[in-house]
């Protein structure tokens, strides 16, 4: 009796009750996408700096693990130094360059011999390695995303550069221009951001790294492996706050509205409920009929939510291949119970209210 009731008083008012299930579903879609931005950003360049194929970063001291917020103090020379080290078995020094014309991009300075040797090489799509000093490599991903072609002029660091070649994804940057003409660009001669080392071994790891520590006791060491376990939201309170924020955002956003959806369905039915009161329906049975009113659009809009966060996820990467979405089940359920504990605790007081009303008055309520 009490679920059909329910249905009946959901059809009844459609474009509430649409509202209602959109306001939940937005409130799924934005934790679920903000999260799934956040983490598959991170998580991709984790995965392109793991491409490059280097067992061990060295960094300059207090440089940040989020490539690019540190550009070059490291003299380029030390990589001689490194590849003296036993086990070693390549060293490739890159300078990063920041550009945000047209977008954040990072771009890699690279010598292409020493970076060949690390990562085994680039595959190309078209084109081939730089010839010139103002040459550019471009991943495909990077050019299917901006529509460019092989002889191609792009407009990086208020410079023109060539496009020479598309090289597959995954090799740290989606940009790359030779090493001296970074360096000249930027004024850092003989300067380097990072050294990418390799091992004649990756069982060699650590003892290459404890070697490096004695080389260069204030540098800072990583091996890859430690390094995609640092690129997580919870170790960067920035991003960790910014999820904090927008999650708080989207959870208020299902309460209210379904506070104020809940809130005008008791004024509208007050004589209702007066002549259950009347007839007599308990307290408890009102509360738990509004409470279930209440958690059927709360679960249909989770649903609509789920299903509206993966159509907008495929819309996202049809349209910047470039970006990575990581959704997944855990937080397609954390979603989900944030948006129905919410609803029904903005459910709660109209609840209560309407379990508190006088049948006398209810009855002659206008």
């Amino acid at each position: 009796m009490v679920n059909k009731m329910v249905l009946q008083n959901i059809l009844h008012r459609p474009v509430r009750t649409a509202v209602s299930i959109l306001a939940v579903a937005i409130e799924v879609g934005m934790v679920m996408l903000v999260v799934g931005l956040t983490t598959g950003l991170l998580h991709e360049s984790a995965k392109r700096v793991e491409g490059v194929g280097a067992d061990v970063l060295v960094q300059p001291p207090g440089a940040s693990f989020f490539f690019g917020l540190t550009q070059a103090p490291m003299p380029v020379k030390i990589a001689d130094r490194l590849a003296e080290i036993p086990r070693v078995g390549g060293v490739a020094p890159a300078l990063f360059q920041f550009n945000s014309t047209g977008g954040l991009n990072l771009i890699y300075g690279i010598d292409m011999e020493s970076f060949n040797r690390v990562t085994g090489g680039f595959v190309y799509h078209s084109g081939g390695p730089f010839e010139q000093p103002y040459d550019m490599l471009v991943d495909d991903w990077y050019a299917k995303a901006n529509h460019i072609k092989v002889g191609q002029t792009l407009n990086f660091l208020n410079h023109s550069f060539r496009v020479v070649g598309i090289v597959e994804h995954g090799k740290g940057a989606r940009l790359f221009i030779p090493l001296k003409t970074a360096q000249e660009m930027s004024g850092a001669l003989d300067k380097a951001s990072i050294f990418f080392v390799k091992c004649t071994d990756p069982g060699y790891t650590d003892q290459v790294i404890t070697a490096i520590h004695q080389l260069l006791p204030r540098y800072q060491i990583l091996s890859v492996k430690e390094y995609m376990s640092l690129m997580s939201s919870n170790n960067l309170p920035a991003m960790q706050a910014f999820l904090t924020v927008m999650i708080a955002v989207a959870v208020v956003i299902g309460f209210l509205v379904i506070f104020l959806s809940m809130y005008t369905t008791i004024t509208e039915r007050t004589r209702e409920i007066g002549i259950l009161k009347s007839l007599g329906a308990s307290k408890t049975y009102i509360i738990e009929a509004i409470l279930r009113e209440a958690g059927l659009l709360a679960v249909v809009g989770v649903l609509a939510g789920i299903a509206g966060t993966w159509f907008a996820r495929k819309v996202i990467l049809a349209s910047f291949p470039t970006l990575s979405v990581d959704l997944t089940i855990e937080w397609a359920a954390r979603a989900a119970l944030l948006a129905m504990v919410g609803s029904l605790i903005g459910a709660f007081y109209p609840a209560l209210r309407a379990a508190q009303l006088d049948p006398v008055d209810a009855l002659s309520y206008e």
